[in-house]
């Protein structure tokens, strides 16, 4: 068993993790502590933009769904008559300099998570210079900002705080890295502005989130058929994500029978990695999807899902966002 494989079963599955966790548990507490402070005390500095930013992030290591929420948030605002954009860090990619994303980025670069957001028609900006990334969108004439996967990212001041938890796995063992999967205490909950609950049962206080889906799209050249052509078929399903077996279980509540690959999140996928020696379908996710088109086959297929959350989160949404312009607009005055 890897390390991974066995942190993850101590953290979700009630095993032992190494004991050499434990302290280095306390240190990462204490730092995340003294880093809080830091920016609450000001002593470290945040960089507030002229315009709102809307924080998607969660407190667990991993995969929750934050990509499918920060799409759904893209269409909700355009609806609602913003010009959002999006800002990353660039997970999974070797460019460091502040960037804003062409038509077709180059994953192995900026990232699989935004490319795939840019493949949606939204302004992306990436870099490890957040603030500096997001300075590019402003001039790309976006007046709100989504910052994904940005919740413990300080330097880059916000306004509203969405914290996605995964509603099947919840917290686990509720300790902090590497005891736990935890990247902050469960008390940084009470401190956002949503609690959005991906799949599961929603506790008190907690947005409803579902990711749908129905179709599936051919890496090869973009056609579209529905997914449950493949029920009741032997399928390889590949997945490259933060919670693997999501996917995986997504596929087999379609009545697919499921060969699972899981891979560690944001792998940088090869041809070989997807030789299984047969002409079975492939399916993957669309975050996998964008890695694996310059040398896709005909037989390879993306899931796309989107995410369903009530109408009263986003109302709530723009009411939050109203008023935070209308404070900022009187303390320029």
């Amino acid at each position: 068993m890897s390390l991974a494989e066995t942190l993850q079963a101590g953290w979700y599955g009630g095993q032992r993790v190494p004991w050499w966790c434990h302290p280095l548990a306390a240190f990462y507490g204490v730092v995340v502590a003294m880093r809080r402070a830091l920016y609450r005390l000001r002593w470290l500095r945040s960089v507030r933009l002229h315009c709102p930013v809307i924080v998607v992030g969660n407190i667990t290591a991993g995969g929750t769904g934050k990509t499918p929420l920060t799409l759904a948030l893209v269409d909700a605002l355009r609806e609602h008559g913003y010009r959002p954009g999006v800002v990353s860090r660039g997970y999974g990619g070797n460019r460091r300099e502040p960037t804003l994303l062409d038509e077709t980025p180059d994953p192995a670069e900026v990232g699989d998570e935004p490319s795939l957001i840019r493949a949606s028609g939204v302004p992306v900006a990436t870099g490890r210079d957040r603030p500096a990334a997001a300075q590019l969108l402003l001039g790309a004439g976006c007046n709100v900002l989504i910052a994904d996967d940005g919740l413990q990212h300080y330097r880059l001041a916000r306004d509203i705080e969405i914290c996605v938890i995964d509603g099947s796995r919840r917290f686990g063992n509720a300790r902090l890295l590497p005891v736990g999967p935890l990247r902050e205490p469960l008390q940084r909950l009470h401190q956002v502005d949503f609690r959005v609950c991906n799949g599961g049962q929603p506790q008190v206080g907690e947005v409803p989130m579902r990711l749908q889906g129905g179709l599936v799209r051919a890496l090869s050249d973009g056609h579209e058929q529905a997914l449950a052509r493949f029920s009741g078929m032997r399928v390889h399903a590949v997945a490259a994500i933060g919670h693997p077996q999501r996917f995986f279980d997504s596929l087999i509540a379609q009545g697919l029978e499921v060969i699972p690959h899981p891979f560690p999140d944001h792998h940088a996928f090869a041809a070989a990695d997807l030789a299984f020696g047969d002409d079975l379908p492939v399916l993957m996710t669309e975050k996998d999807a964008v890695k694996c088109r310059a040398f896709a086959q005909s037989h390879w297929w993306s899931v796309p899902v989107r995410a369903e959350l009530p109408a009263t989160f986003y109302e709530a949404l723009c009411t939050k966002l109203k008023i935070r312009a209308q404070s900022q607009s009187m303390a320029l005055s």
